[in-house]
Protein backbone atom coordinates (compact mmCIF):
# COMPACT_ATOMS: atom_id res chain seq x y z
CA UNK A 1 0.00 0.00 0.00
CA UNK A 2 2.99 2.56 0.43
CA UNK A 3 5.32 3.47 -1.56
CA UNK A 4 9.31 3.80 -0.11
CA UNK A 5 8.94 7.52 0.50
CA UNK A 6 5.63 7.84 2.39
CA UNK A 7 6.69 4.49 4.67
CA UNK A 8 10.56 6.54 5.44
CA UNK A 9 8.95 10.01 6.10
CA UNK A 10 6.17 7.93 8.39
CA UNK A 11 9.05 5.67 10.34
CA UNK A 12 10.96 9.06 10.54
CA UNK A 13 8.48 10.63 12.42
CA UNK A 14 8.05 7.89 14.45
CA UNK A 15 11.06 7.42 15.37
CA UNK A 16 12.67 11.06 15.73
CA UNK A 17 12.73 13.12 19.03
CA UNK A 18 10.21 16.30 19.11
CA UNK A 19 10.95 19.09 20.54
CA UNK A 20 7.59 19.21 21.86
CA UNK A 21 7.78 15.99 24.29
CA UNK A 22 3.87 16.25 25.43
CA UNK A 23 3.50 15.21 22.05
CA UNK A 24 5.90 12.34 21.95
CA UNK A 25 4.18 11.16 25.73
CA UNK A 26 0.39 11.04 24.48
CA UNK A 27 1.91 8.89 21.63
CA UNK A 28 3.11 6.41 24.03
CA UNK A 29 0.64 6.77 26.11
CA UNK A 30 -1.96 5.64 23.00
CA UNK A 31 0.57 2.63 22.47
CA UNK A 32 0.51 1.71 26.18
CA UNK A 33 -3.37 1.68 26.60
CA UNK A 34 -3.51 -0.29 23.29
CA UNK A 35 -1.07 -3.22 24.49
CA UNK A 36 -2.74 -2.88 27.97
CA UNK A 37 -6.58 -3.03 26.72
CA UNK A 38 -5.55 -6.17 24.46
CA UNK A 39 -3.52 -7.77 27.56
CA UNK A 40 -6.20 -6.97 30.00
CA UNK A 41 -8.49 -8.36 27.52
CA UNK A 42 -7.11 -11.39 26.44
CA UNK A 43 -6.52 -12.39 30.20
CA UNK A 44 -9.98 -11.43 31.30
CA UNK A 45 -11.49 -14.27 28.66
CA UNK A 46 -9.21 -16.51 28.76
CA UNK A 47 -9.82 -17.12 32.52
CA UNK A 48 -13.86 -16.39 31.91
CA UNK A 49 -12.86 -19.44 29.22
CA UNK A 50 -11.32 -21.43 32.28
CA UNK A 51 -14.18 -21.11 34.55
CA UNK A 52 -16.25 -22.20 31.72
CA UNK A 53 -14.37 -25.24 30.97
CA UNK A 54 -13.80 -26.21 34.68
CA UNK A 55 -17.54 -25.73 36.05
CA UNK A 56 -18.59 -27.78 32.21
CA UNK A 57 -16.36 -30.68 33.39
CA UNK A 58 -17.61 -30.73 36.83
CA UNK A 59 -20.83 -30.87 35.85
CA UNK A 60 -20.39 -33.30 33.48
CA UNK A 61 -18.57 -35.23 36.14
CA UNK A 62 -22.25 -35.46 37.69
CA UNK A 63 -24.31 -35.62 34.93
CA UNK A 64 -24.61 -37.39 31.83
CA UNK A 65 -24.65 -36.59 28.27
CA UNK A 66 -27.98 -37.64 27.24
CA UNK A 67 -30.93 -38.62 29.94
CA UNK A 68 -34.13 -40.72 29.10
CA UNK A 69 -36.80 -40.81 31.38
CA UNK A 70 -40.29 -41.89 31.41
CA UNK A 71 -42.45 -38.57 31.61
CA UNK A 72 -43.88 -39.98 35.13
CA UNK A 73 -40.42 -40.14 36.43
CA UNK A 74 -40.01 -44.09 35.92
CA UNK A 75 -39.22 -46.54 33.41
CA UNK A 76 -40.55 -49.68 33.52
CA UNK A 77 -38.38 -52.65 32.50
CA UNK A 78 -35.11 -50.77 31.62
CA UNK A 79 -33.12 -53.67 30.82
CA UNK A 80 -35.41 -54.23 27.76
CA UNK A 81 -34.96 -50.48 27.16
CA UNK A 82 -31.59 -50.29 27.10
CA UNK A 83 -31.11 -52.62 24.65
CA UNK A 84 -33.55 -51.06 22.77
CA UNK A 85 -31.66 -47.75 23.03
CA UNK A 86 -28.20 -49.62 22.20
CA UNK A 87 -29.93 -50.76 19.04
CA UNK A 88 -31.37 -47.19 18.19
CA UNK A 89 -28.28 -45.40 19.04
CA UNK A 90 -26.34 -48.32 16.87
CA UNK A 91 -27.89 -46.64 13.48
CA UNK A 92 -27.92 -42.59 14.51
CA UNK A 93 -25.94 -40.50 11.66
CA UNK A 94 -24.61 -37.85 14.28
CA UNK A 95 -22.81 -40.85 16.06
CA UNK A 96 -21.19 -41.96 12.32
CA UNK A 97 -18.68 -39.68 12.57
CA UNK A 98 -17.14 -40.86 16.18
CA UNK A 99 -15.48 -44.29 16.18
CA UNK A 100 -16.03 -45.02 19.92
CA UNK A 101 -19.54 -43.51 19.98
CA UNK A 102 -21.70 -44.37 22.58
CA UNK A 103 -19.32 -44.73 25.52
CA UNK A 104 -21.50 -46.06 28.38
CA UNK A 105 -25.32 -46.05 29.50
CA UNK A 106 -26.39 -46.39 32.85
CA UNK A 107 -29.69 -46.63 34.77
CA UNK A 108 -30.55 -44.24 37.76
CA UNK A 109 -32.94 -44.08 40.46
CA UNK A 110 -33.13 -40.05 41.90
CA UNK A 111 -34.90 -38.64 44.67
CA UNK A 112 -35.33 -36.04 47.18
CA UNK A 113 -34.47 -36.88 50.60
CA UNK A 114 -33.41 -35.87 53.85
CA UNK A 115 -30.01 -37.04 55.83
CA UNK A 116 -29.67 -36.52 59.15
CA UNK A 117 -26.71 -37.67 61.38
CA UNK A 118 -25.45 -36.07 64.98
CA UNK A 119 -28.08 -34.27 64.92
CA UNK A 120 -28.13 -32.24 62.22
CA UNK A 121 -30.38 -32.68 58.97
CA UNK A 122 -29.74 -31.93 55.03
CA UNK A 123 -31.96 -32.00 52.42
CA UNK A 124 -30.28 -34.28 49.59
CA UNK A 125 -30.50 -35.67 46.13
CA UNK A 126 -29.92 -39.23 46.33
CA UNK A 127 -29.33 -41.27 43.33
CA UNK A 128 -29.37 -44.84 43.09
CA UNK A 129 -26.87 -46.29 41.01
CA UNK A 130 -24.99 -49.44 39.26
CA UNK A 131 -21.24 -48.38 40.49
CA UNK A 132 -19.91 -50.55 37.70
CA UNK A 133 -21.83 -49.33 35.05
CA UNK A 134 -21.86 -45.39 36.91
CA UNK A 135 -17.97 -45.13 36.18
CA UNK A 136 -19.01 -45.16 32.27
CA UNK A 137 -21.06 -41.98 32.54
CA UNK A 138 -19.86 -40.12 35.44
CA UNK A 139 -16.43 -38.83 36.88
CA UNK A 140 -17.69 -39.37 40.42
CA UNK A 141 -15.93 -42.57 41.24
CA UNK A 142 -12.57 -40.80 39.78
CA UNK A 143 -13.02 -37.77 42.41
CA UNK A 144 -13.02 -40.19 45.99
CA UNK A 145 -11.10 -38.86 48.66
CA UNK A 146 -12.07 -41.21 50.92
CA UNK A 147 -13.16 -44.92 50.51
CA UNK A 148 -13.84 -46.71 47.45
CA UNK A 149 -17.34 -45.74 45.27
CA UNK A 150 -17.37 -49.73 44.23
CA UNK A 151 -18.40 -50.44 47.84
CA UNK A 152 -22.11 -49.68 47.03
CA UNK A 153 -23.40 -53.61 47.01
CA UNK A 154 -26.55 -54.46 46.92
CA UNK A 155 -28.23 -55.34 50.41
CA UNK A 156 -24.97 -53.33 52.22
CA UNK A 157 -27.03 -50.16 52.61
CA UNK A 158 -23.89 -48.44 51.98
CA UNK A 159 -23.89 -44.62 50.85
CA UNK A 160 -21.08 -42.43 49.44
CA UNK A 161 -21.54 -38.76 50.50
CA UNK A 162 -20.25 -35.17 48.52
CA UNK A 163 -17.46 -33.95 50.71
CA UNK A 164 -18.81 -30.53 52.01
CA UNK A 165 -22.26 -32.95 53.19
CA UNK A 166 -20.17 -35.27 55.20
CA UNK A 167 -18.88 -32.47 57.14
CA UNK A 168 -21.50 -30.73 57.67
CA UNK A 169 -22.94 -34.26 59.12
CA UNK A 170 -19.83 -34.71 60.53
CA UNK A 171 -19.47 -37.87 59.52
CA UNK A 172 -16.84 -40.22 58.45
CA UNK A 173 -16.49 -43.59 56.50
CA UNK A 174 -17.63 -46.46 58.86
CA UNK A 175 -20.39 -43.92 60.54
CA UNK A 176 -24.32 -44.27 60.42
CA UNK A 177 -26.80 -41.71 58.97
CA UNK A 178 -30.49 -42.33 58.59
CA UNK A 179 -32.02 -41.92 55.24
CA UNK A 180 -35.26 -40.04 55.73
CA UNK A 181 -37.76 -40.28 52.21
CA UNK A 182 -40.59 -37.82 51.35
CA UNK A 183 -42.94 -41.25 51.66
CA UNK A 184 -45.07 -42.19 54.65
CA UNK A 185 -45.79 -45.43 55.98
CA UNK A 186 -49.12 -46.38 58.92
CA UNK A 187 -47.61 -47.21 61.76
CA UNK A 188 -50.08 -47.88 65.37
CA UNK A 189 -48.26 -44.95 66.40
CA UNK A 190 -49.87 -43.35 63.52
CA UNK A 191 -47.95 -42.13 60.23
CA UNK A 192 -44.29 -41.78 60.03
CA UNK A 193 -42.21 -40.91 57.15
CA UNK A 194 -40.11 -44.20 55.91
CA UNK A 195 -36.61 -43.88 56.98
CA UNK A 196 -33.33 -46.10 57.07
CA UNK A 197 -29.86 -46.37 58.44
CA UNK A 198 -26.96 -46.68 55.97
CA UNK A 199 -23.27 -46.85 56.69
CA UNK A 200 -20.96 -44.56 55.11
CA UNK A 201 -18.36 -46.29 52.55
CA UNK A 202 -16.74 -43.37 50.67
CA UNK A 203 -16.72 -39.51 50.19
CA UNK A 204 -16.25 -38.07 46.82
CA UNK A 205 -14.90 -34.42 46.45
CA UNK A 206 -16.25 -32.40 42.91
CA UNK A 207 -14.74 -29.00 44.31
CA UNK A 208 -18.11 -27.97 43.21
CA UNK A 209 -20.18 -26.51 46.27
CA UNK A 210 -23.53 -27.60 44.48
CA UNK A 211 -22.70 -31.10 44.55
CA UNK A 212 -20.63 -31.45 47.34
CA UNK A 213 -23.17 -30.34 49.54
CA UNK A 214 -26.13 -32.26 48.21
CA UNK A 215 -25.78 -35.03 46.51
CA UNK A 216 -25.36 -38.75 47.55
CA UNK A 217 -25.07 -42.26 45.82
CA UNK A 218 -26.38 -45.67 47.09
CA UNK A 219 -26.65 -49.51 45.20
CA UNK A 220 -29.89 -49.38 42.52
CA UNK A 221 -31.01 -52.47 44.59
CA UNK A 222 -30.88 -50.59 47.52
CA UNK A 223 -32.56 -47.23 45.82
CA UNK A 224 -35.18 -49.76 44.49
CA UNK A 225 -36.06 -51.36 47.72
CA UNK A 226 -35.89 -47.28 49.97
CA UNK A 227 -38.29 -46.10 47.58
CA UNK A 228 -40.71 -49.29 46.30
CA UNK A 229 -39.44 -48.95 42.83
CA UNK A 230 -40.68 -52.55 42.28
CA UNK A 231 -37.51 -52.66 39.51
CA UNK A 232 -38.00 -49.64 37.80
CA UNK A 233 -35.87 -46.84 37.33
CA UNK A 234 -35.80 -43.11 36.82
CA UNK A 235 -34.08 -43.50 33.93
CA UNK A 236 -31.05 -44.53 31.78
CA UNK A 237 -27.90 -41.99 30.77
CA UNK A 238 -25.09 -42.07 28.00
CA UNK A 239 -22.27 -40.47 27.81
CA UNK A 240 -21.19 -40.01 24.11
CA UNK A 241 -17.53 -39.86 22.83
CA UNK A 242 -18.01 -35.98 21.74
CA UNK A 243 -20.30 -34.14 24.07
CA UNK A 244 -21.27 -31.57 21.67
CA UNK A 245 -22.96 -34.56 19.58
CA UNK A 246 -25.90 -34.50 22.84
CA UNK A 247 -28.14 -31.98 21.65
CA UNK A 248 -28.40 -33.38 18.67
CA UNK A 249 -28.98 -36.33 19.65
CA UNK A 250 -31.33 -35.81 22.39
CA UNK A 251 -33.10 -34.43 19.82
CA UNK A 252 -33.22 -37.10 17.41
CA UNK A 253 -34.53 -39.48 20.21
CA UNK A 254 -36.91 -37.57 21.53
CA UNK A 255 -38.57 -37.49 18.07
CA UNK A 256 -38.29 -41.29 17.49
CA UNK A 257 -39.33 -42.08 21.42
CA UNK A 258 -42.12 -39.57 21.26
CA UNK A 259 -44.43 -38.04 24.26
CA UNK A 260 -44.07 -41.04 26.62
CA UNK A 261 -40.36 -40.33 27.04
CA UNK A 262 -38.53 -37.31 28.37
CA UNK A 263 -35.18 -36.77 26.95
CA UNK A 264 -32.63 -34.01 28.12
CA UNK A 265 -29.36 -33.48 27.51
CA UNK A 266 -26.69 -31.91 29.56
CA UNK A 267 -26.57 -28.47 27.72
CA UNK A 268 -30.61 -28.37 28.22
CA UNK A 269 -30.39 -29.02 31.82
CA UNK A 270 -27.72 -26.25 32.78
CA UNK A 271 -29.10 -23.97 30.36
CA UNK A 272 -29.48 -21.36 32.31
CA UNK A 273 -25.81 -21.44 33.76
CA UNK A 274 -23.86 -21.90 30.68
CA UNK A 275 -26.15 -18.68 29.14
CA UNK A 276 -25.05 -16.63 31.89
CA UNK A 277 -21.47 -17.31 31.35
CA UNK A 278 -22.19 -16.48 27.71
CA UNK A 279 -23.60 -13.33 28.56
CA UNK A 280 -21.19 -11.92 31.07
CA UNK A 281 -18.47 -12.89 28.77
CA UNK A 282 -20.11 -11.21 25.68
CA UNK A 283 -20.36 -7.94 27.98
CA UNK A 284 -17.44 -8.26 29.52
CA UNK A 285 -16.11 -7.80 25.88
CA UNK A 286 -17.32 -4.95 25.05
CA UNK A 287 -16.69 -3.13 28.53
CA UNK A 288 -12.92 -4.07 28.50
CA UNK A 289 -12.65 -3.30 24.79
CA UNK A 290 -13.71 0.56 25.85
CA UNK A 291 -9.52 0.25 26.99
CA UNK A 292 -8.75 -0.02 23.73
CA UNK A 293 -11.02 2.65 22.67
CA UNK A 294 -9.76 5.13 24.47
CA UNK A 295 -6.03 4.58 23.91
CA UNK A 296 -7.38 4.67 19.74
CA UNK A 297 -9.06 8.22 21.06
CA UNK A 298 -5.62 9.32 22.30
CA UNK A 299 -3.93 8.04 18.91
CA UNK A 300 -6.28 10.44 17.37
CA UNK A 301 -5.57 13.49 19.22
CA UNK A 302 -1.81 12.49 19.24
CA UNK A 303 -1.76 12.44 14.99
CA UNK A 304 -4.06 15.95 15.27
CA UNK A 305 -1.19 17.28 17.39
CA UNK A 306 1.27 15.67 14.76
CA UNK A 307 -0.19 17.15 11.60
CA UNK A 308 -0.28 20.92 13.55
CA UNK A 309 3.04 21.00 14.33
CA UNK A 310 3.86 19.23 10.93
CA UNK A 311 2.62 21.96 8.76
CA UNK A 312 5.73 23.47 7.70
CA UNK A 313 7.17 19.90 6.94
CA UNK A 314 3.80 19.59 4.68
CA UNK A 315 3.73 22.49 2.93
CA UNK A 316 7.89 21.89 2.24
CA UNK A 317 6.83 18.59 0.81
CA UNK A 318 3.81 19.18 -1.23
CA UNK A 319 5.75 22.46 -3.10
CA UNK A 320 8.00 19.84 -3.71
CA UNK A 321 5.70 17.80 -5.77
CA UNK A 322 4.56 15.41 -3.34
CA UNK A 323 0.40 14.74 -3.88
CA UNK A 324 -1.92 15.44 -1.13
CA UNK A 325 -2.45 11.39 -0.98
CA UNK A 326 1.16 10.56 -0.42
CA UNK A 327 0.71 13.59 2.67
CA UNK A 328 -2.25 11.50 3.71
CA UNK A 329 -0.32 8.48 3.69
CA UNK A 330 2.60 9.15 5.43
CA UNK A 331 0.83 10.08 8.70
CA UNK A 332 -1.37 6.76 8.10
CA UNK A 333 1.83 4.68 8.52
CA UNK A 334 2.50 6.65 11.54
CA UNK A 335 -0.46 5.90 13.37
CA UNK A 336 -0.54 2.37 11.57
CA UNK A 337 2.86 1.83 13.34
CA UNK A 338 1.84 2.69 17.21
CA UNK A 339 -0.67 0.54 16.41
CA UNK A 340 0.38 -2.45 15.26
CA UNK A 341 3.51 -2.27 17.95
CA UNK A 342 0.85 -1.84 20.78
CA UNK A 343 -1.61 -4.72 19.42
CA UNK A 344 1.22 -7.14 19.22
CA UNK A 345 3.01 -6.38 22.17
CA UNK A 346 -0.42 -6.25 24.20
CA UNK A 347 -0.90 -9.86 22.21
CA UNK A 348 1.97 -11.54 23.29
CA UNK A 349 2.00 -10.15 26.76
CA UNK A 350 -1.41 -11.46 27.18
CA UNK A 351 -0.76 -14.67 26.13
CA UNK A 352 1.93 -14.83 28.51
CA UNK A 353 -0.15 -13.54 31.42
CA UNK A 354 -3.51 -15.46 30.78
CA UNK A 355 -0.80 -19.56 29.87
CA UNK A 356 0.50 -18.34 33.40
CA UNK A 357 -2.28 -16.79 35.73
CA UNK A 358 -2.84 -19.25 37.80
CA UNK A 359 0.46 -19.97 38.90
CA UNK A 360 1.20 -15.96 39.32
CA UNK A 361 -2.39 -15.74 41.44
CA UNK A 362 -0.82 -18.99 43.40
CA UNK A 363 1.76 -16.77 43.96
CA UNK A 364 -0.08 -13.54 45.13
CA UNK A 365 -2.31 -15.90 47.82
CA UNK A 366 1.10 -17.34 49.34
CA UNK A 367 2.90 -14.15 49.48
CA UNK A 368 0.10 -12.33 51.35
CA UNK A 369 -1.73 -15.46 52.97
CA UNK A 370 -4.77 -14.58 51.51
CA UNK A 371 -7.39 -16.89 49.25
CA UNK A 372 -8.97 -15.08 46.95
CA UNK A 373 -11.50 -17.68 45.50
CA UNK A 374 -12.84 -19.27 48.55
CA UNK A 375 -14.63 -22.33 48.23
CA UNK A 376 -17.38 -22.14 50.10
CA UNK A 377 -18.58 -19.13 48.21
CA UNK A 378 -17.36 -19.56 45.04
CA UNK A 379 -17.53 -22.69 42.72
CA UNK A 380 -13.68 -22.99 42.49
CA UNK A 381 -11.51 -21.98 44.95
CA UNK A 382 -8.59 -21.72 41.97
CA UNK A 383 -8.51 -19.43 38.58
CA UNK A 384 -8.12 -21.59 35.39
CA UNK A 385 -7.61 -20.21 32.37
CA UNK A 386 -7.96 -21.41 28.74
CA UNK A 387 -6.67 -19.20 26.07
CA UNK A 388 -8.65 -19.49 22.83
CA UNK A 389 -6.65 -18.69 19.45
CA UNK A 390 -9.36 -17.66 17.31
CA UNK A 391 -10.29 -14.86 20.40
CA UNK A 392 -6.81 -14.03 20.85
CA UNK A 393 -6.81 -13.36 16.79
CA UNK A 394 -9.76 -11.41 16.81
CA UNK A 395 -8.69 -9.04 19.49
CA UNK A 396 -5.58 -8.03 18.33
CA UNK A 397 -7.57 -7.35 14.70
CA UNK A 398 -9.56 -5.27 15.80
CA UNK A 399 -7.33 -3.51 17.99
CA UNK A 400 -5.14 -2.94 15.02
CA UNK A 401 -7.91 -2.38 12.60
CA UNK A 402 -9.62 0.56 14.80
CA UNK A 403 -5.89 2.37 15.03
CA UNK A 404 -5.87 2.32 11.31
CA UNK A 405 -8.82 3.66 10.97
CA UNK A 406 -8.18 6.23 13.93
CA UNK A 407 -5.43 7.82 11.65
CA UNK A 408 -8.28 8.25 8.65
CA UNK A 409 -9.05 11.83 10.11
CA UNK A 410 -5.38 12.88 11.04
CA UNK A 411 -4.14 11.71 8.02
CA UNK A 412 -7.26 13.54 6.04
CA UNK A 413 -6.35 16.78 7.61
CA UNK A 414 -2.52 16.22 6.65
CA UNK A 415 -3.73 16.23 3.06
CA UNK A 416 -5.64 19.56 2.86
CA UNK A 417 -2.84 21.23 4.57
CA UNK A 418 -2.12 24.69 2.12
CA UNK A 419 1.26 25.33 1.75
CA UNK A 420 1.21 29.28 0.94
CA UNK A 421 -0.78 29.59 4.10
CA UNK A 422 1.58 27.48 6.21
CA UNK A 423 5.13 28.75 4.38
CA UNK A 424 4.12 32.35 4.95
CA UNK A 425 5.11 32.94 8.52
CA UNK A 426 8.38 30.46 8.27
Amino acid sequence: MFKPLELFVGLRYTRSRHKNNFISFISLASMLGILFGVLVLITVLSVMNGFEKELRGTILGMVSHVTISGTNGALSDWRSEQAKLEQKLANQPVLEKHKDKVLGIAPFIQKQVMISANGQVRGVLLQGVLPEEQVKVTDVAQHVVQGDFNDLKPRSYGIALGYELANQLGVFPGDKVTVITPQIRVTPAGVIPRMKRFTVLSVYRMNMVQYDASTAFISLRDADKLFKMHGEVSGLRLKLSNLFDAPLLAQQLQSEYGDAYQIDDWGKENRSIFKVMKTEKVVMFFILFLIVLVAVFNLVSTLVMVVNDKQADIAILRTQGLSASRVKRIFMVQGTIIGFIGSLSGVILGVLLASNVEQIIGWIEQLFNIQLLPADVFYSSRIPSDVHIDQVILIGALAFLFAILATLYPASRASKVQPAESLRYE
